[in-house]
């Protein structure tokens, strides 16, 4: 017989720090998770309760604006489900906690939901920051873990088995269209010089350094880089340098609040490359604009995965029900709602197709197939990275379109980066 037993929650708090420790007690839990028959939470087909869905997202802190709009895609899809009857006959309750963007709070809420709460299921949160340690805790309950916006390279690298990062491409794969596109472009129209402001974040860092080196590499000279900490809200000190080194092009690996503080410093000090792309803050079709001015978004290219005109199953379904409940227009829907709305869709497969909701079938059901979304068709490897590929976007004439490749495109891109306010 084995003995069920787990560390202590001290246990989890060290994980944030240490998430080399944190690999190997989370894979010991997952084995003597599956010994022990799975984890509680969930069920099969035949109960009435309720299926209560623990979510740790950020109302406040740096991560707010994105993780309003994680609640949105979250909620919405909860009301479909119960308008339909609930998820095996089992209306959905949500029970979404403030992080307030801290990694030790999103690491306590999780142990709270499942520990305390007792939820049958979890969600992810926003950010990769957050969602590293948060499905260390649950991988070791043996929760399944789908999320909408943690995909950077710290996730996949604890090789849990429990995690599904619901959007078509590891985020670390955010700038290849970008690059793919420049070096596509007459050596004569290609950038000489870039430089390369980068967050220090899990999420933002990756993906600049990736493209910096595929730059270089094809004779691009770096003439500027440097990596400024999270709670540096004033990129002014960090443009001035930039802007002294005149670089063509500007690939900036960011989240959100810098990526507006950068764009906002570039117009003051009127610094404005040829080419700008930012890796986030940029592709949010509302928050952007409100940010740095809606004449100051022209031109700068960012990824995407998600748009109102996508042909992926059920989209349009998703939008008219978003602008039921919250009201606007297909433009206003920012992609981490449809991210959150998707991580809905891919459990609700789940119970469709196996009658059973909980976590063990999940995780086994998941590491196979590919499932419909609004995302796309997705499927993911054995730690949870998707396996497609994301889209170049650029502000033109006022909206976020996907510009590369010419597949997906609906406008062919704008080059070069119009003066600010032009």
């Amino acid at each position: 017989m084995v003995a069920c037993r787990f560390p202590d929650e001290r246990g989890v708090v060290v994980r944030v720090a240490s998430h080399k420790v944190s690999l190997a007690m989370a894979a010991v839990a997952l084995a003597v998770t599956a010994a022990c028959g799975g984890a509680s939470g969930g069920s099969s087909s035949g109960s009435t309760k309720p299926l209560v869905i623990g979510i740790s997202l950020s109302f406040s802190g740096d991560f707010s604006d994105p993780g309003h709009a994680a609640e949105l895609g979250y909620k919405l899809w909860a009301d479909q489900v119960n308008k339909q009857g609930g998820v095996l006959g089992r209306k959905v309750q949500l029970k979404i906690v403030d992080d307030a963007s801290s990694p030790n709070q999103v690491v306590t809420n999780y142990q709270t939901l499942i520990s305390r709460d007792k939820v049958d299921l979890v969600f992810g949160p926003f950010s990769t920051l957050l969602t590293a340690p948060a499905a260390r805790v649950a991988a070791r309950y043996g929760y399944a873990f789908p999320e909408p916006s943690g995909g950077g390279p710290l996730v996949f690298q604890e090789k849990l088995g429990n995690v599904f990062f619901v959007q078509p491409a590891p985020v670390v794969n955010c700038g290849d269209p970008f690059v793919s596109y420049i070096l596509s472009l007459p050596p004569s129209e290609r950038p000489k010089t870039a430089a390369y402001p980068e967050l220090d974040d899990p999420f933002a860092e990756p993906i600049a350094e990736r493209a910096r080196l595929k730059f270089e590499a094809a004779g691009i000279k770096t003439v500027f880089k440097e990596v400024y900490p999270p709670e540096m809200s004033d990129l002014t000190p960090v443009v001035e340098k930039m802007a002294a080194a005149k670089p063509d092009m500007v690939f900036a690996g960011t989240q959100s609040d810098d990526a507006y503080s950068m764009v906002n410093a570039m117009v003051q000090l009127g610094f404005s490359p040829k080419f700008l792309f930012q890796a986030n803050g940029a592709n949010s079709p509302v928050e952007f604009p409100s940010k740095v001015g809606a004449k100051n978004t022209e031109g700068i290219f960012s990824c995407g995965d998600w748009f109102p005109n996508s042909k992926a199953p059920g989209n349009q379904a998703f939008i008219k029900a978003y602008i039921a409940k919250y009201g606007g227009t297909a433009a206003d829907i920012d992609s981490g709602s449809a991210e959150a709305y998707a991580v809905g869709e891919v459990v609700s497969e789940v119970a469709k197709k196996t009658g059973k909701i909980d976590n063990a079938t999940i995780i086994k059901t998941l590491h196979s197939g590919t499932w419909p979304t609004v995302e796309g068709n997705l499927s993911w490897d054995k730690y949870g990275a998707p396996n497609g590929s994301t889209m170049l976007t650029e502000w033109i004439g006022g909206k976020l379109l996907p510009v590369y490749p010419a597949a997906v495109a609906l406008h062919p891109p704008v080059i070069p980066k119009p003066p600010w306010g032009g």
